[in-house]
Order: structure tokens, then C-alpha cells, then sequence
């Protein structure tokens, strides 16, 4: 199966900074110092993550590109003061800190996206949906990617809304008990995101930031998710996909299973 169009498609995953990753992807004998730029030159995209625990910073941003091979891009997680620990009043000043954190990536033409991810908390009501048009304003020079845990966003009204501002919604897989799989996949602008979290129903709603995603896909699951992919290349201009299932190096083995289904240079 091969993708033939000219399209930006990457595949990558979310973080790249695990120990446990040695021997899987980093050679055992390489430091952890290294470890992001061995991962540029086996991927071209990468998800950062640490910038939802605290504000990105722009020297970090800056020693990581430097670091990284200049073909790899960035996509980039929205801090928790803007989509989980939400205080209304001060969502200017959040948002300023994080763009000036973040203005690394935008002078040097290495940002895909910015992520907000709003957890299952984050209702489909009144306030929050004001506040979502609040946060929004605040970015509307940046790419931007929405992920909603919470089924009920999933209506037409949302969507219409996403379309006519040309914000990407989030493409997810995921257990069906955290998202029901009559949830269907939803184009709203000229770039596609997929995270790949896994589905691990067990421990999704028990289960600790490593159990909750662990989780390995089968060729079959994957070669599934690739023939829609490549469907999707002719509706839009870029793709950019992620593996979030990180516990024991499952990322890169579905990223790179991937990969080769779909055939990237």
C-alpha cells in the first residue's frame, strides 16, 4: 500500500524521553542527553508533552531545536492553566506566557501544532463553551488542534463551529468505553491529527498515566487505520499522527508498523 500524493504526512509519537525506550529505539549504549536527537533522525514529527506540567520555556525550546535534525517538526501540548486547572480571569496572561514560551517554534517554521487537550471533566455546557471561544481568540494566529474526552462536544453545532474557524478537531483511538466508536471521524480544517492512545479498556478509567496507555496494536488494527488515512490524503494538505501508548516502547513499534503501511520517505 503506498501513499502517492504530495501531501505533508508524518508519523511520529508523544514524547520521546523514556528510559524504557532503550533497546527498542535508542541504543543502550547512547545518553539520555542524546536521546532527542537519535530521535530525529528516525522520525520527522514529534508531540512534546512536557509543556502541559509546566510553561514551556523559550531556552528549552531553542536547546531542543538545535538539537534535533532541522527536517523534524514540533507539535506542542497546551499547558494544564488552559485546559484543565481553568481560572477565567487569568486565561490572558496564561495564554501570553505560553505563546511566549513557545515563539522558538514559530521563528524558526518548526510548529505543526499546538495541542489542547481538555479532559472528560470539561462538559459540554454554557461556561466552558464560552470559555473555549475566550481561549480560541487568544490563538487565532496559531495551529491550532482541539481534543475533547467528553462525547457530548461531538455535535453539529461544535463542528459547524470548528469548520468555519478552520480548527483542527483531534481524530482519536481509543478504548470504546472512553469513547464510543459511533463517535465518527470528522474533517474541520486542511490539517488531520490523530493520536493513537490505545485500548486498554481495563485500565482506562483505573489505570495510572503508564498502565492507562498501555497498549500494543496488531498489524491488522493498524493496516485498518492506514487504508482511512490515505483516504483522508486528497481532503487535506497536512497529516500528522502520534502515538501516545509510550509504556515499554509500544510508540515506536506501532509508529514505525505504520509507517511502512503507508509507505512515508
Amino acid at each position: 500500500m503506498m501513499s502517492e500524493t504530495n501531501i505533508d504526512i508524518r508519523i511520529g509519537t508523544s514524547g520521546y524521553d523514556y528510559p524504557e525506550w532503550a533497546g527498542v529505539l535508542y541504543p543502550s549504549e547512547i545518553k539520555r542527553s542524546n536521546y532527542l536527537e537519535y530521535y530525529s533522525k528516525v522520525f520527522t514529527t514529534l508531540e512534546l508533552n512536557f509543556s502541559y506540567y509546566g510553561m514551556p520555556k523559550e531556552i528549552t525550546l531553542l536547546n531542543m531545536i538545535n538539537r534535533a535534525q532541522s527536517s523534524m517538526d514540533f507539535s506542542i501540548k497546551a499547558h494544564q492553566s488552559l485546559t484543565h486547572n481553568i481560572d477565567q480571569l487569568k486565561l490572558k496572561d496564561y495564554a501570553k506566557e505560553y505563546r511566549e514560551g513557545i515563539h522558538p517554534l514559530i521563528r524558526f517554521n518548526r510548529l505543526a501544532a499546538i495541542l489542547f487537550e481538555f479532559p472528560f471533566s470539561f462538559y459540554y455546557q454554557p461556561e466552558n463553551r464560552k470559555y473555549l471561544d475566550k481561549l480560541l481568540q487568544e490563538f487565532t494566529e496559531y495551529p491550532i488542534v482541539i481534543e475533547f474526552r467528553n462525547k457530548d462536544w461531538y455535535n453539529q453545532r461544535v463542528l459547524d463551529e470548528l469548520m468555519r474557524r478552520k480548527i483542527c478537531l483531534c481524530l482519536m483511538d481509543m478504548p470504546e468505553n472512553a469513547m464510543p466508536t459511533d463517535i465518527l471521524p470528522t474533517i474541520t480544517s486542511d490539517l488531520i491529527y490523530i493520536r493513537f492512545h490505545g485500548r486498554n479498556a481495563i485500565n482506562w478509567w483505573n489505570g495510572n498515566n503508564v498502565s492507562r496507555y498501555d497498549y500494543l496494536y496488531n498489524k491488522d488494527e493498524m493496516r485498518d487505520w492506514s487504508i482511512k488515512i490515505i483516504d483522508m490524503e486528497e481532503k487535506v494538505k497536512t497529516i500528522r499522527i502520534y502515538f501516545n501508548n509510550h509504556a515499554r516502547g509500544n510508540a515506536v513499534q506501532n509508529a514505525r508498523m505504520l509507517n511502512k503501511l503507508i509507505n512515508i520517505e
